[in-house]
C-alpha cells in the first residue's frame, strides 16, 4: 500500500469540514505533486464501491459524516479508526400536528410514536429517530418502553434520508423527501408524533403547520443533542494509518484548515453549507444556527468522544449493532498529534 495512486473520499450531505475542503478544491491541489487522484465515493459507478460509504470497504479511504454507518462497520470487523470529530449543532425536534392533544413530551405517553424503515444496509434514519424519541421521554422521565412504535416504511428503494449518499460534486441537490413516509403517516393518523432533523426537518415542520414537541438540536444537555450527526466522525481504514501516516496527516490537516477557513468566512460558508445540504442559505442560517459557519472544526475532545462512545453504546443496546467494542480503543490520536506538532512547528 505504501505506493499509493489513489485516495478515496465520502462525506454525508451535511456540514462538514471535508465537505468544505472539497468544494474548495484543497484535497486536488495538496496530493497533485504526488500523483496521487482524489476520487469520490458518490461519484463513482461502481456499486460496491458506493456501498464503502455506509462499510467502508475501500483502502485507502476516508469518510467523514454521521456516525452511524462508521459504528456500525466497525462493529462488523471492519478495521478503521477515528481519527478526529466534529460537533455541527442541528435542529433536532420530535413533530406533532395540532389536534392531537400531544403538547410536551410527556403528553407522548401510550401514544404512537412513527420510525422509518428503509431497505438499506444499516437503517440509520431509525436509529436516528429512535435516539430522538428516547431523548425527548427522558427528558420527562419517561422512556421508549411508554410509547407504541409504529414502522413508517419508505417505498423508494433509494432513499438517502438525511445524512445518506447524496449524488453529484457540482449539483449535491436533494432528489426526494427524506421525511415522506414519516410526514405520510402522520397527516394520515396512522402515528402521533414523528422525528426529524437538519434544514429539511426545519422545513418539513414548517411547512407542514407541525406543532414542536420537543426542541431537541438547542437543549443544553450534550447528551440530549447526541445523535447520529453529533459528534460527526472523521474515519480512515487503519492500514493507511500503519503505512502512510504522512498522507493520512496531511489529508486531516486540510479537514482541519477547512474548519478555520469557513469560521473566517461567514456568508460563504454558508453558501457550501446550502450546496451540500441541498438547501438554500436561509434554511441553513435558521436549522444550524447564526455560528454555522464556526462549528466546522474537527478535534479530540474529551467531551465529544464520552458523547460518541455513549451513542455506540445505545446502537448497541438498541440492537443496530452486531457486535460491541471499545469506542475509546478505536480512537487514533496520532494523526491529530502530528497535525498539531507540525503546526507548533511552523509557528
Amino acid at each position: 500500500m505504501s505506493n499509493i495512486t489513489d485516495l478515496w473520499y465520502t462525506r454525508c450531505p451535511v456540514p462538514t469540514g471535508l465537505g468544505i475542503a472539497v468544494q474548495l478544491g484543497w484535497f486536488a491541489d495538496e496530493f497533485a505533486v504526488d500523483g496521487i487522484g482524489l476520487k469520490s465515493i458518490q461519484e463513482t459507478a461502481d456499486l460496491n464501491a458506493r456501498e464503502s460509504h455506509f462499510d467502508h470497504n475501500l483502502p485507502s479511504s476516508f469518510r467523514q459524516g454521521g456516525s452511524i454507518p462508521a459504528i456500525w462497520a466497525r462493529s462488523r470487523g471492519r478495521d478503521t479508526k477515528v481519527i478526529g470529530l466534529s460537533w455541527t449543532d442541528e435542529f433536532q425536534a420530535i413533530l406533532s400536528l395540532p389536534g392531537f392533544g400531544i403538547r410536551t413530551p410527556r403528553d407522548l405517553k401510550g401514544r404512537r410514536i412513527g420510525l422509518p424503515v428503509n431497505p438499506i444496509s444499516i437503517d440509520f434514519n431509525r436509529a436516528t429517530a429512535l435516539k430522538g424519541f428516547a431523548s425527548a421521554l427522558e427528558l420527562e422521565g419517561l422512556s421508549l418502553a411508554d410509547v407504541e412504535r409504529v414502522d413508517t416504511v419508505s417505498t423508494d428503494p433509494a432513499r438517502s434520508g438525511t445524512e445518506g449518499i447524496a449524488t453529484g460534486e457540482r449539483n449535491r441537490a436533494r432528489t426526494r423527501h427524506g421525511y415522506r413516509a414519516e410526514v405520510l403517516a402522520l397527516v394520515r393518523g396512522e402515528v402521533d408524533a414523528i422525528y426529524v432533523k437538519g434544514a429539511l426537518g426545519l422545513e418539513t415542520a414548517r411547512l407542514t403547520g407541525a406543532h414542536i414537541v420537543a426542541s431537541l438540536g438547542d437543549h443544553p444537555d450534550a447528551w440530549v443533542r447526541a445523535n447520529n450527526g453529533t459528534p460527526r466522525p472523521l474515519t480512515v481504514d487503519a492500514a493507511l494509518i500503519e503505512q502512510r501516516p504522512d498522507l493520512v496527516e496531511r489529508f486531516l490537516a486540510r479537514v482541519i484548515a477547512a474548519g478555520d477557513w469557513a469560521a473566517a468566512h461567514p456568508d460563504e460558508t454558508v453558501a457550501y453549507i446550502a450546496r451540500e445540504t441541498g438547501s438554500t442559505p436561509d434554511w441553513v442560517r435558521e436549522a444550524y444556527g447564526a455560528n454555522a459557519h464556526g462549528a466546522l472544526a474537527t478535534f479530540l475532545s474529551d467531551d465529544a468522544i464520552g458523547a460518541f462512545g455513549r451513542f455506540k453504546d445505545f446502537l448497541f443496546q438498541h440492537g443496530f449493532l452486531e457486535a460491541d467494542f471499545d469506542a475509546r480503543g478505536w480512537i487514533d490520536p496520532r494523526p491529530l498529534a502530528g497535525v498539531e506538532a507540525r503546526e507548533r512547528q511552523a509557528a
